[in-house]
């Protein structure tokens, strides 16, 4: 496997982590110029995508998140390194594993949190109501 180095001294643990994430070509893309909380990076490995997320997951990064996992399956997102989840980020990691992705490596209060929130449910449209005209 190749590991995925962050943006800043190869080491997603140091802050401050930028928008964006690394791919396995070692590019960083950008969200925004200005240090947040989040560093998504990517791995792809035969058989399998890996997405590793360290830092804290907000409401800003949640896009960027589902665009990293929207390429490739099987989906493994590792939450090793999460520091913590606001309600959007844990929503955004619940509809990851409701979708097929394996959530592995998440902190015991962050696993409460996925496992205790509860999942917005998939609306349906309303049914169509039929005229007896």
């Amino acid at each position: 496997m190749r590991k995925v180095r962050g943006p800043r001294h190869g080491n997603p643990k140091q802050f401050p982590f930028r928008a964006g994430f690394a791919s396995s070509a070692g590019g960083l893309r950008l969200a925004s110029g200005g240090p947040v909380d989040c560093w998504i990076g990517v791995v792809e490995e035969p058989g399998r995508r890996l997405v590793r997320l360290a830092g804290r997951l907000s409401v800003a990064q949640v896009p960027e998140l589902l665009e990293a996992c929207a390429q490739g399956r099987p989906l493994e997102v590792d939450l090793t390194d999460l520091v913590s989840a606001d309600p959007s980020g844990v929503e955004a990691l619940q509809r990851l594993r409701r979708g097929g992705a394996t959530l592995v490596g998440a902190p015991g209060y962050l696993q409460l949190k996925l496992d205790s929130m509860p999942a917005k449910p998939i609306s349906a449209p309303p049914p169509r109501r039929r005229s007896d005209t």
